[in-house]
């Protein structure tokens, strides 16, 4: 499993990995299971992920970024 992007977060994204391997693997793929149980642990990463974001400034660069592109996505995306 590959780090966090954030150090700091590390854990948290270890144990939605480990987490999210197992269900994938052993319930999805053999049709046991089709409802996510690690959403709960994505969340945290995602949170912990979005706190560090902003913290360093990059929050506000992503959005501007997302924002600068938004109509070449749609475009691009269209017919896929």
């Amino acid at each position: 499993m590959s780090a966090s992007l954030a150090p700091e977060c590390n854990e948290v994204k270890e144990r939605y990995d480990s987490c999210f391997l197992k269900w994938y693997s052993e319930k999805y793929l053999r049709g046991k299971g089709t409802e996510d149980e690690c959403a709960p642990l994505f969340q945290n990463y995602k949170k912990c992920l979005a706190a560090v974001l902003k913290e360093r400034g990059i929050d506000k660069m992503l959005e501007e970024a997302r924002e600068d592109h938004k109509d070449s996505d749609s475009l691009n995306m269209r017919g896929k």
